[in-house]
This record gives structure tokens, C-alpha cells and sequence, in this order.
């Protein structure tokens, strides 16, 4: 006789007393006791991987480095006396820097108090950070925080406008392991442009947050910029939120960083116990491995039914995404995995797209985010015994029940409130899981050769450009597309060249068009003027 519900769901529940979090799988009908005794072996060898990965093996073979963002949160775990008093003294260091700005003892280069932190990163180093500022930052906060994660002209700009003087008061905090990074060294010129013309000193309120050596952290101290904080070459940027590149924004927002890093330690302490039932990182790991078949066969759904939590799903695509989607496996099979994760907040987004998680193709599984307390300072009832609160519970228990009778599976978390506790142990439960299931599927999760790839065919484009423009100088009378394609050496490449100069030409970059653009067989191209 099969369980009813309420003892499946007793069966599978897991409660962590301290940090007050539920862990419930039960709605994933594809986790059965018998996958769960099947997959016995390969947990046994994800949790000696994960051992071996805390004690300090190399665990990405293309860079050669140890992944040590679990000894970030506790240090005696680190290999060597060197790496424990390094992250002691970054945490200590961020602190101290961050009281002193908000004591005034730190100000901006026009002598006044600093006002916000304008946050220039990319993937990692800006996710995390929206994040957490999301979900704790106070109502008030000491300094408000805005951020440059992208290489947008048109965002750059409006954020200078929106922030107006402000900027004059700003902390400029510049992520970047290398300091090469594009993105992160584009929002940093383009902040360097706009102090330079309106005659303000850059350096005086600028902070970097780098490689000790790298070319960010020679050109802070050549400079003299107002702070530099380490990043650590062991910490990978989809780990690094609790690393100098959170805690750094997340301290002068005036947010607890060690109580972030105590829940934090909390959860790891959790997720090393070698029982699957007992650590809610394995079972977690189960229940993706069920609901997918090992393949990643199922989209993951984020649905946090809380406003505090609603960047959680674009944190979890780089972490989960960036670490599982793999073209091969340990073995150098092809198997391409990975699980493709998407969502926003309950109940708004429920409108947008719960009609066909219910109705249409069941290619996923959903992750419910539960808060219980709704709110503080007490309630009030907008109806007899009903409170806006138990609406939003009542939803997300609708819209769970409403699935699973339809055959769609889910899994849910609960909290018992959004603490930087609570949130800091949800980041740790997140990146274990990953290591584990990882470890379940035969991949390393802890390197990424397709962000490389991209990276390096994006340099390549923009060489191409720099060969178009002195071929075009050079035939001032004008080309086809076809002749520039000969000229540069790149007959194959006649549509991304077109897509360049099309570029070039919108924003009267030296490119002009004779004739039609839609009428690409006739078209010709000359140097503007």
C-alpha cells in the first residue's frame, strides 16, 4: 500500500532546529526509496569529494586552484596558517572600513560624508550582491547602493543621471579578479570619464576589490585609491558572496556580516553529515537528480512568495547554470548536462506564467520559497481571521496543491524569516547541493570553459572591427560587404561583419551605408563624411 501524502511527507521532511529551516521533497513522486538506496555508492563518493574539496584539492584542473569558499565562514578549516589569518583579517578589515565610513571618519574627496556605493561588477560580483541588498539591506540604510553589471552605454548613463550629485558622494567599489574583466574595467572607465570632466578626484573614493597583484590592484596603489580589499584565488565568482566581494558592499549597507557568515557556517555544519536523510543539501541534490532523471531533463522554477527574495532565481542561474552546464563529464564523455533554472516572486509572477506550469508542457520542477513571519510589529486583519499575509500563504499552497494534482512535482523551502542568518545558510545550502549533484553526475562543477569561449570569440569580434575601420579608411570611395569580407581575410565572416558596421553606423562611428540596408546584395560601405 502506498504512503498517503502526509506520511510521505513526514518521511522525507528535514528541519534544521537552529537556523529554524524545512526542507520538505516529498512532492517529487520520481524520489523513491528505491533511486534513494540505488544512489547510495555515488553519494558515498560525493561526500568523500567534498571532503577532499574543504581539505584543499585542486578542484579546477584548468586554472589549477583549490575551491575554498566553505573556509570563508569557518577558518580553522583552511590548509594552511597563511589562508586562515588572510580571510580573518579581510573580514576584520571590511568591518573596521565599513564603521569607519559610516562614522564620517571616512569621507568622500569634497570632505562631505559619503551618501551610497556605486558597485561595479559583472556575474558573481554584482548577482550576489543584488541579492543580499534585496533581500537585508535596511529600509534606511547607512549608504543606498546602486550597480554598473553590465557594459551598457545607455544603463552607465542613466544611472549618472539618476544619481546626479550623489555620485560626488559615492563609494566607487570596482570587482575584478584581473582587473581586465571588460565589463567591470568598462564601468570603471566610463565612472573615471565622468569625474574627469566635471573636475572631481577619482582616487579619493574609489575602492578596489581584486587579486593582490593583479592590474586593478597595482593601479589602486599607483593611484592611491581609497581601499583595496583581496579576492582570493580559491574562491570562484558564482562562491564569492560571502568573500570580500559581498561582504564588502554588504557592510556598508549596514548588513551583519558575521551573522551572515555565521548562518553560513551553520548550514555547511549541516550538509557534511554523511546521511542523505539527515543533510539537506544531499537531499536536495536527490530530489533534482529524481525530478531530472540524472540528465537535467527538468527546468528548476524558483518561486520565493516573498518581495525581499525575488533576485533569488537570477543568483541561482549562475551558481547552479555556470556550475552543471557541462559539454563533458570526470571521464572526457560528452553528456551535456546542466539544469536550466528561471522564476520570480509568488504570487506576482504566478500570473505570468503558473497557467502553463499547471497546463502545458511538464518539462520542470518547481522550488517554493516559504516565509512564515509575514511581517513585524504584529498584523491586522483585512477580513474576519484573514490577514494580506495568510494570502500570500494561501497562494503558495494553492498554487503547490494545484500543481502536484496535475502531475507537476515540486519541492519546497521554508524559513522561518528573512534573517542575514537565514540567507547566508540559503546561499550555503545552494552551493553544496551543486557540489554534490555534481559529484552524482560525473562533472566538475568548479571550472567553466564556455565563459571562456565567449569571452574569447567576443575579443575576436572586436578585433575584426578595429580591421574593418583601417580597410575602410583606406577605400574612402566605398565597398561591399562581399569586398570588405576579401580585404580582411574573412570571406565566411560577410554576415558578422555586416552586423558590425550596422553597429558602427547607428552610433556615427566613422561608417556609412550607400543604399538600401535591407537590400544587403547592393549595398556598399564608406568611411562617414
Amino acid at each position: 500500500m502506498a504512503p498517503t501524502l502526509w506520511q510521505r511527507y513526514q518521511d522525507w521532511l528535514y528541519y534544521h532546529s537552529g537556523l529554524e529551516l524545512y526542507l520538505d521533497v516529498s512532492r517529487v513522486d520520481s524520489l523513491t526509496q528505491e533511486l534513494y538506496q540505488e544512489l547510495q555508492p555515488q553519494f558515498i563518493r560525493a561526500f568523500q569529494d567534498m571532503a577532499a574539496l574543504e581539505s584543499g584539492s585542486i578542484a579546477n584542473p584548468d586554472e589549477q586552484r583549490m575551491v575554498g569558499h566553505y573556509w570563508l565562514r569557518d577558518p580553522d578549516l583552511a590548509p594552511t596558517p597563511e589562508i586562515q589569518r588572510d580571510i580573518r583579517e579581510s573580514i576584520d578589515r571590511v568591518e573596521q572600513f565599513a564603521q569607519q565610513v559610516h562614522r564620517g571618519e571616512i569621507r568622500a574627496g569634497n570632505g562631505e560624508p559619503f551618501t551610497d556605493v556605486v558597485s561595479v561588477g559583472i556575474g558573481g560580483s554584482a548577482l550576489g550582491p543584488q541579492f543580499v541588498a534585496q533581500a537585508l539591506a535596511p529600509v534606511q540604510p547607512p549608504l543606498g547602493i546602486h550597480f554598473i553589471d553590465n557594459t551598457d552605454p545607455a544603463g552607465i548613463d542613466r544611472l549618472v543621471a539618476t544619481l546626479g550629485n550623489r555620485l560626488r558622494t559615492s563609494v566607487i567599489l570596482v570587482t575584478s579578479k584581473s582587473g581586465g574583466t571588460p565589463e567591470p574595467r568598462n564601468g570603471m572607465w566610463e565612472l573615471q570619464r565622468v569625474f574627469r570632466q566635471r573636475e572631481w578626484l577619482f582616487a579619493p573614493q574609489a575602492v578596489a576589490v581584486t587579486m593582490p597583484g593583479s592590474d586593478l590592484d597595482q593601479t589602486a596603489q599607483q593611484e592611491r585609491w581609497l581601499a583595496r580589499f583581496p579576492m582570493f584565488d580559491w574562491v570562484g565568482g558564482r562562491t564569492s558572496e560571502l568573500a570580500t566581494v559581498g561582504l564588502v558592499p554588504a557592510a556598508l549597507q549596514g548588513i551583519p556580516i558575521r551573522e551572515m557568515l555565521r548562518g553560513a557556517r551553520e548550514m555547511d555544519q549541516a550538509t557534511r553529515i554523511a546521511e542523505v536523510r539527515q543533510n539537506p543539501a544531499a537531499l536536495l541534490a536527490l530530489a533534482w537528480y529524481a525530478a531530472g532523471q540524472g540528465q537535467g531533463r527538468k527546468d528548476m522554477v524558483i518561486l520565493p512568495y516573498k518581495d525581499s527574495l525575488s533576485l533569488l532565481s537570477r543568483y541561482l542561474q549562475q551558481l547552479v547554470m555556470e556550475s552543471l552546464g557541462k559539454e563533458k563529464d570526470l571521464d572526457g564523455k560528452v553528456v551535456n548536462q546542466g539544469i536550466a533554472v528561471y522564476g520570480n516572486k509568488g504570487s506576482t509572477d504566478q500570473h505570468a506564467y503558473v497557467q502553463q506550469l499547471r497546463e502545458g508542457l511538464n518539462n520542470f520542477f518547481a522550488t517554493f520559497i516559504e516565509v512564515l513571519k509575514d511581517r513585524d510589529g504584529g498584523d491586522w486583519e483585512i477580513e474576519p481571521g484573514i490577514t494580506t499575509g495568510d494570502y500570500l500563504s494561501g497562494f503558495l499552497q494553492g498554487t503547490r496543491q494545484a500543481l502536484y494534482e496535475n502531475g507537476r512535482e515540486s519541492i519546497t523551502i521554508t524559513l522561518r524569516e528573512v534573517t542575514p542568518k537565514t540567507v547566508a545558510a540559503l546561499i550555503a545550502l545552494y552551493e553544496r547541493a551543486v557540489g554534490l549533484y555534481a559529484s552524482l553526475i560525473n562533472i566538475n562543477a568548479y571550472h567553466q570553459p564556455g565563459v571562456e569561449a565567449g569571452k574569447k570569440a567576443a575579443s575576436a569580434i572586436l578585433q575584426l572591427q578595429r580591421q574593418l575601420l583601417k580597410t575602410l579608411r583606406e577605400h574612402p570611395h566605398g565597398l561591399t560587404l562581399e569586398e570588405i569580407a576579401q580585404q580582411v581575410q574573412a570571406p565566411a565572416e560577410v554576415e558578422t561583419i555586416y552586423k558590425i558596421l550596422r553597429h558602427l553606423e547607428a552610433n556615427q562611428r566613422g561608417v556609412e551605408f550607400i543604399g538600401e540596408k535591407h537590400k544587403l546584395a547592393g549595398l556598399m560601405v564608406r568611411p562617414q563624411g
